[in-house]
């Protein structure tokens, strides 16, 4: 299949590799061309925009921070909307805002280009070893018509829903982990200071009712080894979070714990460390 991939960094670059090993013909661009090396010297080719990118093309993926890059490599100048052609198919791999999701779905109607959001989880672990998984909105019957290319970089290719759907999934997920990730941080920091060592206290933890991947996979990796090279940037994991809190706004749900784990994020966040992985957010 041909394909057009726009966003080649942490979680991007990894992705496209996997559809460049799986037999897909890639066209890449990203604001950094440096940041597609690897992959042009594998065979995949270089557009020099978006618009260039979606140009001529079954599939067109991006993979971006956040929902105003979405938005802009969409919408703008030489974006992917003024490429695109009718019946061409969009999937955002990013973790997006529902609502700007639906409007640019609803935008990109307009001009005969279906749209499915397909958010990934799994780091960039998952991204490199194809072991992500991958929740997809839109229409099923696309979907089903996709999924093996979805297959190339996850082993969990779910169908959530209508247009958006994944992209809830994925926020609801990621406030999970976050809010998890917080709570863990009490919880060992008290048994540390109350005298119990550290890799017992996970040990018990893990093989208790209180256990989470976030515990055992994730900690291991980052938190325990000092390390904090991303990973997940505590700047994407503070902008899950917030979309999470603007979700329940919108639908008038209470989140107080959410707000919580907000608040630390944006603490993280003003000490500088927006940079580091997500398990930075632990040393408050």
């Amino acid at each position: 299949m041909k394909i057009r991939f726009i966003g080649t960094g942490n979680m991007g670059n990894p992705m496209a590799v996997n559809l460049v090993k799986a037999g897909h013909q890639l066209t890449v661009h990203d604001l950094r061309r440096e940041a597609a090396t690897n992959l042009l010297e594998m065979g995949a080719e270089w557009a020099d925009s978006p618009k260039a990118a979606a140009a001529g093309n079954e599939v067109v993926f991006t993979s971006l921070p956040v929902p105003r890059d979405v938005e802009a490599v969409v919408q703008a100048e030489n974006g992917i909307l003024e490429g695109a052609v009718n019946g061409s198919i969009y999937v955002d791999l990013s973790t997006n805002s529902p609502t700007v999701v639906r409007r640019l779905h609803e935008l990109c109607a307009e001009k005969g280009v279906i749209v499915l959001d397909a958010p990934v989880s799994g780091g960039v672990y998952g991204a490199a070893a194809a072991t992500l998984a991958v929740m997809v909105g839109g229409d099923e019957a696309v979907f089903n018509r996709i999924k093996p290319t979805l297959d190339a970089i996850g082993t969990h290719v779910v169908y959530c829903g209508p247009i958006g759907s994944g992209a809830i999934c994925k926020i609801c997920n990621n406030l999970m982990s976050m809010g998890t990730g917080v709570l863990l941080a009490e919880a060992l920091t008290l048994g540390v200071r109350a005298g119990v060592d550290l890799a017992i206290l996970a040990d018990v933890i893990a093989n208790s009712s209180g256990g989470s991947r976030r515990l055992t996979e994730k900690f291991p990796r980052f938190l325990f080894q000092g390390n904090f090279e991303p990973g997940f940037a505590t700047a994407l994991a503070a902008k899950d979070v917030r979309l999470a809190t603007d979700l329940g706004r919108e639908y008038g749900i209470p989140m107080e714990l959410s707000n919580l784990v907000d608040q630390r994020h944006v603490e993280a966040m003003f000490r500088g460390w927006g940079h580091e992985d997500s398990d930075a957010v632990a040393r408050i």
